[in-house]
């Protein structure tokens, strides 16, 4: 059981939204808004304020950090003296919070427009600086109405600024993982936030003009937000408006420090939250993670950079845990003491007991040697091998014995390999891979015939064969007439079409097994008459088991895998102008129809191989016999 409350606030995201600003403040029924900016913004809060004309009843440009209640003062004699009746905000948190401090004494309508990524428009949350002390609270009364997000007034957004109020939002973000009030919602805005911000600050960084990059921020600062005003936040948020609101500290700057070190902290407490956001990081600790996130960009990274004295790590421990609040580890003074010593050196923290080598350095390394690859295919292919081979080592802790273990199977499966077996092949089919390499190239033309994986035993070239011929000359089983069409997706018959068919005896080997055959047996190479049409005689097939004496069969062993496949015929049908349709048709009611080891059944290939009796259509009177009919579909091949 979990609850959920969506606070209340129309939205507005997109690239040019001020522009809206003029109706948005008619919606709310306001003729007279102040407008609260602050001398960085002045060139977007002038535009804004020409946007408005005659709605505009006063601008109040000294917004300031921590939300000063003596600035909240002077601003509430201009929404006196001007009969206000909206707020709207352009910037960052100083001038969301001095909107929410004016909204709380006031229950005056706000419109916020976040320049910042810090994510306070989304909250009930305020937090008010007086004697030197910050002190927060959380009411309904100071959420805004409106939230009007314009990626366009970020992209002028100095690079700095923006990473650090990018890594406040992720703050928000990691803390509403381990809060006490945490549901599945709030969790995949989280999850999504993190992911975001950590694909987005670094492209930032590089590119501040980078559209995209910019967009993707501000999308995760609206979820973070979200997260921070749906559920409390802990140590980390706890501890930065100490340093700010006592020590003057700089807000978004010290959660950037702060942030991997408050993780570190409460790893020991949340250790599935961390998991978690690990994942979302692509790291293999959270708390490390993070910090090399952080230590990546252009951003202060110690207390000590912002001025934070070393004398006053005691003092900022002692505040910060005189009070209690929720938090998944214990507080302590001393762990807290120790966390800010850590944070005003800027060390990194150590990584969760457990925590696997960080490898993503090497994995970029191995990928970029692929980057000149003359072929673009090829390198995309390359490189993407490599990510998935390496994720799967770590996410499974392949252990050295474990992948010897591997290239000595790799080994003798080579060494059975030859031109009558396939080992690897059948180690593809076993493991579900051939059968998804051929729906991929063979699932986008639905109006033909379903195609199915080749297998192991087909064999180049096999002898052209007349029709009505019968491929089992004399051998054991219940004779099978096969009389099937080719068409193409209209019904219309395609002639002379290559068909090549292969099968397995009565007893489920293929010729090529049974070293004692002396040339194709059950094999054959036909050719479609005016009317698209094949005819000829062979056995019903048997279920068989695929070659188990190799690796692959031993592998299906240990694991309790049968090595069966359902009774089924092979076509390799080909005519130039079309696509190759390399299919089976199964009989219908034979064994092993749901558990194929090579997973190759496919519901439009299951055939009824009908009960006969009385004489054939060439006149042949076997005593049991069975008829098979069938259209196979094949569609013409893309013109280049």
């Amino acid at each position: 059981m979990f609850s959920y409350t969506a606070n209340p606030a129309r939205v507005v995201f997109g690239s040019g939204t001020v522009a809206t600003l003029p109706d948005e403040v008619r919606r709310l029924g306001a003729t007279r808004v102040l407008l609260l900016g602050s001398p960085p913004l002045a060139g977007p809060v002038g535009r804004v304020a020409d946007a408005l004309g005659p709605l505009l009843a006063a601008r109040f440009d000294e917004a300031a950090m921590h939300t000063p209640v003596d600035v909240t003062e002077r601003a509430l004699k201009v929404v006196t003296e001007n009969d206000v009746d909206c707020v709207l905000a352009i910037g960052g948190g100083s001038t969301t919070g001095l909107a929410k401090a004016i909204a709380l004494r006031t229950d005056l309508p706000q419109i916020i427009v976040p320049t910042t990524y810090a994510g306070s428009e989304m909250t009930p949350v305020i937090g008010e600086t007086a004697e030197g002390r910050k002190t927060t609270q959380t009411t309904p009364k100071v959420l805004p109405e409106v939230v009007v997000y314009d990626v366009d007034l970020t992209l002028k957004l100095p690079v700095e600024v923006s990473l650090t109020s990018g890594i406040n939002a992720m703050a928000h973000a990691v803390e509403a993982l381990y809060s006490p009030d945490a549901n599945p919602i709030v969790d995949q805005f989280a999850l999504e936030a993190i992911r975001l911000l950590a694909s987005a600050l670094p492209r930032i960084a590089a590119d501040a003009s980078d559209v995209d990059a910019r967009g993707e921020a501000l999308r995760a600062a609206w979820l973070a937000g979200t997260c921070l005003g749906s559920v409390g936040m802990a140590l980390h948020h706890k501890l930065c408006h100490t340093l700010g609101g006592s020590f003057g500290l700089p807000h978004s700057e010290t959660h950037t420090v702060v942030l991997p070190y408050a993780m570190a902290y409460n790893t020991p407490g949340a250790p599935e939250a961390m998991r978690r956001i690990a994942e979302a990081l692509g790291a293999p600790d959270a708390a490390t993670g993070v910090y090399d996130l952080i230590a990546s960009l252009p951003v202060p990274h110690s207390l000590a950079e912002l001025g934070f004295a070393e004398a006053d790590i005691a003092k900022a421990a002692e505040i910060a845990s005189a009070k209690p609040y929720p938090n998944p580890r214990e507080i302590t003074r001393e762990g807290i003491e120790d966390l800010v010593r850590q944070a005003w050196a800027g060390t990194r923290p150590a990584p969760a007991e457990g925590t696997k080598p960080d490898l993503r350095a090497l994995t970029r390394e191995v990928v970029d040697s692929f980057s000149s690859t003359p072929s673009p295919r090829l390198r995309e292919l390359l490189q993407d091998l490599v990510r998935t081979l390496h994720s799967y080592v770590v996410r499974t802790d392949l252990t050295q014995q474990e992948w010897e273990f591997a290239i000595e199977f790799l080994t003798r499966a080579g060494h059975l390999t030859d031109d009558k077996r396939q080992e690897f092949i059948l180690l593809s089919d076993t493991l579900g891979v051939s059968s998804v390499v051929d729906v991929l190239t063979n699932s986008r033309t639905p109006d033909t015939t379903p195609s199915a994986v080749l297998g192991p035993f087909y064999v180049q070239g096999p002898p052209e064969t007349a029709q009505g011929a019968d491929l089992a000359e004399g051998l054991p089983g219940t004779p099978l007439w096969t009389d099937v069409r080719v068409t193409d997706p209209d019904g219309a018959p395609v002639a002379d079409a290559v068909v090549d068919v292969w099968q397995s005896n009565e007893d489920g080997f293929y010729d090529v097994q049974l070293p004692d055959v002396d040339g194709p047996v059950l094999r054959a190479r036909f050719r479609t008459d005016a009317e698209g049409r094949l005819r000829f005689w062979t056995i019903v097939p048997s279920a068989y088991p695929i070659p188990a004496d190799g690796p692959v069969g031993q592998m299906l062993d240990s694991v309790g895998r049968h090595p069966y496949r359902a009774p089924h015929v092979h076509f390799l049908i080909a005519k130039p102008g079309y696509r190759t349709l390399v299919t089976q048709l199964f009989v219908k009611g034979g064994d092993y129809l749901d558990s194929d080891t090579v997973f190759g059944v496919k519901d439009g290939l299951i055939v009824d191989f009908a009960e006969q009796s009385g004489p054939a259509p060439d006149g042949r009177e076997p005593a049991h016999w069975r008829r098979l009919d069938f259209t196979f579909r094949i569609s013409p091949a893309p013109e280049h």
